[in-house]
């Protein structure tokens, strides 16, 4: 299928933006590019969400994971290839200043999560260290309740400042492991880290101190939804010393399915009618087959004396800001 752009001069908001954005490095498959922002920390719109604000430090994610529901971001943007979102990489313009004004429009106990869209420790984050800069401005603040999220072995570089963080501010990290598959794992997310240096990611944050949860996620029907391959998980997940566990069903946006049902057609396809069947109508499977895994999963979790999700807590130095009256 044929995807089009339209012409630079039709466009406005963040589309003109992306259209003028200066390109800083090009390789063999990714071109990065640097774009103005007007705001980095932006206000969640989704029911599904448990967190409040978001914080997403690049725009695309080279991981080109074939599931991926965050492509449609790219749109708002006019491109419209949905492969453009692992091959067109925004960095974002980062103000240390700025962003630390941003943060006053947070509340106490409102959550701000790292890493709802797009990977926070992608390949980018090597080149720009974005995720880098904004963990050093939480290093100065207290009371916030952080979350990030990455299928990265990257977020281990900052053990330490996390640690440091971690002592004024809830943290909780989760570490997506998909599977332990190594081959499998190279189908499903091509350029994401292998599921081993991300279990070791997790053993080095919780030597370190940190609270990790493990999230097996997506579970894909007939791919990596046996007990087997999510207990595997699990095992290694509390073997490298994580707190908690957790897993969900897939679910298919008409952008990630313009992806993934091309992918199973190649890779897996016996498959294709019955993901075409069971997400037909919508991006969300009901009934039975969720319910299922649910159970599967609550069965595995205590079989490892795991958490289902990371219970909330209190740092050490716990000291949230005073809430001002409204009146």
């Amino acid at each position: 299928m044929l995807f089009e752009n339209p012409p630079p001069e039709k466009l406005v908001g963040i589309a003109k933006l992306a259209a003028e954005s200066e390109v800083l490095e090009s390789k063999k498959r990714v071109e990065y590019l640097e774009i103005e922002t007007r705001q980095f920390i932006g206000r969640c719109s989704g029911a599904r969400m448990p967190f409040v604000w978001t914080v997403n430090p690049y725009r695309g994610c080279e991981f080109g994971c074939k599931y991926c529901y965050a492509r449609y971001a790219h749109e708002f943007m006019e491109l419209r290839d949905p492969l453009q979102f692992e091959r067109r990489i925004f960095a974002k313009r980062f103000q240390a200043a700025a962003f630390r004004a941003e943060l006053k429009k947070v509340k106490s106990g409102e959550s701000i999560w790292i890493g709802t869209a797009t990977d926070p420790y992608q390949p980018a984050e090597r080149r720009f260290g974005i995720t880098r800069s904004i963990l050093e401005v939480f290093a100065h603040e207290q009371g916030f309740n952080i979350g990030i999220t990455t299928k990265s072995d990257l977020v281990a570089r900052d053990a330490a400042l996390l640690g440091g963080i971690a002592r004024r501010n809830i943290v909780h990290l989760n570490m997506t492991v998909t599977t332990l598959d190594e081959e499998l794992a190279r189908l499903i997310e091509p350029m994401a880290p292998r599921p081993a240096l991300r279990i070791g990611a997790v053993k080095r944050l919780a030597d370190a101190g940190m609270r990790v949860t493990v999230l097996a996620s997506p579970v894909m029907p007939l791919i990596n939804d046996s007990e087997e391959s999510i207990d595997a998980v699990c095992a290694a997940a509390a073997a490298a010393g994580a707190r908690s566990f957790s897993a969900a069903t897939l679910f298919l946006k008409p952008c990630s399915a313009q992806v993934f049902l091309p992918f199973l057609a190649e890779r897996f396809p016996r498959l294709v009618r019955k993901y075409r069947e069971r997400y037909e109508n919508n991006a969300y499977l009901t009934g039975h087959y969720p319910d299922m895994i649910r159970d599967r999963v609550k069965r595995i979790v205590a079989r490892h004396n795991m958490q289902p999700r990371d219970a909330e807590y209190r740092p050490e130095d716990w000291q949230p800001e005073p809430q001002l009256p409204l009146f």
